[in-house]
């Protein structure tokens, strides 16, 4: 193939990429990043597996969602508005609004202190204000077309876990080993943090921004009205690129925490910066820096994503005019929205509720809502009157299928462990 095929290649491929790359890069937020350190930490490589099993599962319910905005043009809350009981849409916003304002919170509290680690003239709190600051200004100030290419771009940070594990010796017979082969210890401890991993990576919020940016893609003409197969084709291409880099960082971050961390004896890690301050003095200040750099990206990466899903759905519940299209005049309330929530998040840095306490409260309401959307995700992908003949395909069904059975298996261990 010549220089210029694969030059051409290439920009078909990047034309493909957008909202299912954005979504799976979003899912490894710092908040994910402390999930899956701890996880190292705590069990060494024992957790490895579980990331070439939710790999198959994210993307069949994510595909799922995109296909949904794609066929219907419209959000998952509005489709869940017009079609089905408003018990069950109201009862979905009570649950993922808390959970999603709790993750924005802990997401920039982990920001501000990997930065204050950085630099530690500048305090904490102050950091935390001008991330805030700094997001709600370009989410005001840039249209979707220039957030998403802006978006795109930060997805490259979460390369730089990639890298980490090939600057250290690495057993590969031993990790190859705990990736292909499951382990499963019986235990309070383990089973938690398994509950954690899958409420991590199978969040209910990314099912919302899929489906809306799909819907706002097609919008804007990136994708071909009628539907055709290429349009389809793209983004399945885009879903499984995202799902697939999502995992490979969660796979990476395992097993860097799995292989410095466990060996060294550092069995708890509550937050990010305390992940890259461990990681310092085993591994040097390269990698101590990486991993800081990394969680700085996918912080101002994830956190768009988090606000705008949770304000699209309350703007979709309502009837307000939305888009991040538009001007702040023109979706006043879309926006004011946002800046609420982002207000609501930070202030939480500031009443002592600590990252990993929000992270608790989160993983407890992802927990019990993420069984509730899967089912409805599954239901409204296989329901010709909303889909068409654009309906879920028997293999989605399965794997839609085998995730509504582990997220509540997740939601019946985290119920059982944390008030037994």
């Amino acid at each position: 193939m010549g220089s210029a095929k694969i030059t051409s290649a290439i920009k078909e491929m990047a034309k493909a990429l957008g909202p299912g790359l954005i979504t799976g890069a979003s899912d490894d937020d710092p908040s994910g990043i402390a999930t899956y350190s701890q996880a190292g930490a705590q069990t060494g490589l024992a957790t490895l597996w579980t990331a070439l099993l939710t790999f198959p599962l994210m993307a069949a319910i994510q595909g799922m969602c995109a296909r949904i905005g794609l066929v219907t043009g419209r959000g998952l809350t509005l489709t869940i508005r017009e079609h089905y009981p408003k018990g069950l849409l109201y009862g979905v916003l009570l649950m993922s609004f808390p959970a999603i304002t709790l993750n924005i919170g802990a997401n920039i509290e982990g920001m501000a202190a990997v930065a204050n680690m950085i630099f530690p003239a500048v305090p904490v709190p102050a950091f935390c204000l001008c991330i805030t600051a700094v997001l709600i200004a370009a989410i005001i100030a840039f249209p979707y077309r220039k957030i998403a290419n802006i978006l795109k771009w930060l997805c490259l940070s979460l390369l730089l876990y990639m890298a980490v594990p090939f600057m250290m010796d690495q057993d590969w017979v031993a990790v190859a080993r705990n990736a292909f082969i499951p382990t499963i210890a019986l235990n309070k401890d383990f089973i938690l943090i398994l509950v954690a991993i899958f409420g991590t990576t199978i969040s209910p919020y990314l099912f919302f921004w899929q489906a809306t940016m799909e819907a706002e893609d097609a919008a804007h003409g990136r994708q071909d009205p009628a539907l055709g197969r290429r349009s389809l084709a793209d983004m399945r291409k885009d879903v499984n690129a995202g799902m697939l880099l999502s995992n490979l960082v969660m796979f990476f971050i395992i097993l860097t925490a799995g292989s410095v961390l466990y060996p060294a004896g550092i069995r708890r890690i509550d937050t990010v910066a305390q992940a890259a301050a461990a990681l310092e003095p085993l591994t040097g200040r390269l990698t101590y820096l990486i991993f800081a750099a990394g969680v700085l990206g996918t912080g101002f990466l994830s956190i768009p994503v988090l606000a705008g899903s949770q304000s699209y759905m309350l703007a979709e519940t309502f009837g307000w005019k939305t888009g991040l299209d538009k001007k702040f005049h023109k979706a006043r309330l879309f926006y004011i929205s946002i800046i609420f929530s982002l207000a609501v998040s930070v202030g939480l840095d500031f009443f002592g509720i600590s990252a990993i306490q929000a992270l608790l409260y989160t993983a407890v309401c992802y927990g019990l809502t993420a069984p509730v959307m899967v089912a409805v995700v599954l239901h409204i992908g296989s329901n010709r009157k909303i889909m068409g003949e654009n309906t879920n395909s028997m293999l989605s069904n399965a794997l839609g299928a085998i995730a509504l059975i582990i997220m509540s298996a997740a939601a019946f261990a985290l119920l059982y462990f944390l008030f037994f």
